[in-house]
């Protein structure tokens, strides 16, 4: 009986062993094949140059697009709606209308701008102040400057806010000043479109890149190859270092795409503040969030991987002894 159980705890001790002993071994063969990578810099470093910029093409523009949807959805929320005044309207009746319409809950902010100031700032932005001066009289009508409130900012709600105040008598028609934000925004969701189909494309450009160095890899081994096949290796044992070597092509290719991203954006940032400035807001940068960044490393490795065990796949056979 204590025979028994003496050998049901060996058991079941090396039973506990062989998960420790399956990692270390992992382990040891990837830092291994890590180690072989370095030994040879130049190759490794054109090959995770190669990989680090095909992804960081779409990595960039993705983060460009969301930037923009960004900005554009902050121009959503400051939307505006012009009332342009019937010609009969003088400036006083226009001045009465809005401060009638100062106390409707909906609106957050009304101003007017009389013919007189519209024409001066027409004189001053459009460069044709000489013909503007050649006019008898002023063609412009007298507009109110209405923005909602910030409870109101689906295109809904502003569409209906529009014709509520077009309906007014005094009014000849309204004009929301966002379409050109939709128009911008469905620009950005192409642009997004167009991303996807990029980074598809790139993706399987990374997929040749890795599969051809590891044929190549294949090849330069291939006596190597041989001599553990004749003493017995298995076809695993043998394809490993090939598999692993395609996973840290992978994680040096997409941490190399993340810093010409990251650096892409430092660049940049002066630059769009010194813009923002000029329309008296800012508007800072955002990179590739934790989601993001894990997406991207994970693209990479499995680009790694799946290019590697394509090539492992079709050229190892190709090295058995005869």
């Amino acid at each position: 009986m204590a025979r028994r159980r003496t050998s049901t705890r060996r058991a079941r001790a090396s039973w506990s062993r062989i998960p420790a002993a399956w990692l270390s071994h992992h382990l040891q063969g990837a830092l291994a094949t890590l180690g072989r990578l370095f030994r040879s810099p130049l190759p490794t470093l054109m090959t995770v140059s190669v990989i680090g910029i095909a992804l960081a093409l779409p990595a960039g523009l993705y983060v460009l697009t969301r930037n923009l949807s960004v900005l554009g959805s902050g121009w959503e929320q400051t939307a505006s709606i012009s009332l342009f005044m019937r010609s009969e309207v003088s400036t006083e009746q226009a001045t009465a209308l809005a401060g009638t319409l100062r106390g409707r809950d909906d609106l957050a902010e009304v101003s007017v701008i009389t013919p007189d100031a519209a024409l001066e700032e027409l004189r001053s932005s459009s460069g044709f102040a000489e013909a503007i001066d050649q006019l008898e009289e002023n063609p412009l009508p007298g507009v109110l400057a209405l923005r909602p409130t910030s409870d109101i900012v689906s295109p809904e709600a502003l569409e209906q806010l529009r014709d509520e105040l077009a309906a007014l008598p005094e009014a000849d028609f309204a004009r929301l000043d966002t379409e050109w934000i939709r128009r911008f925004q469905a620009i950005v969701e192409l642009a997004q479109g167009g991303v996807l189909l990029i980074g598809a494309v790139l993706a399987l450009g990374v997929l040749l890149v890795i599969g051809n160095t590891i044929r190549l890899e294949i090849e330069n081994r291939r006596s190597e190859i041989e001599i553990m096949e004749l003493v017995g290796a298995t076809s695993a044992f043998i394809r490993r270092p090939f598999l692993y070597t395609g996973v840290w092509y992978g994680v040096l290719g997409g941490v190399t795409a993340w810093l010409l991203v990251t650096l892409a954006l430092a660049l940049l940032q002066a630059p769009v503040s010194r813009l923002a400035a000029l329309y008296q807001t800012q508007f800072p940068l955002s990179g590739l969030g934790p989601t993001a960044l894990l997406t991207l490393i994970g693209t990479s490795i499995s680009l790694g991987l799946f290019g590697s065990w394509l090539s492992v796949g079709r050229h190892l056979s190709a090295c058995e002894p005869e």
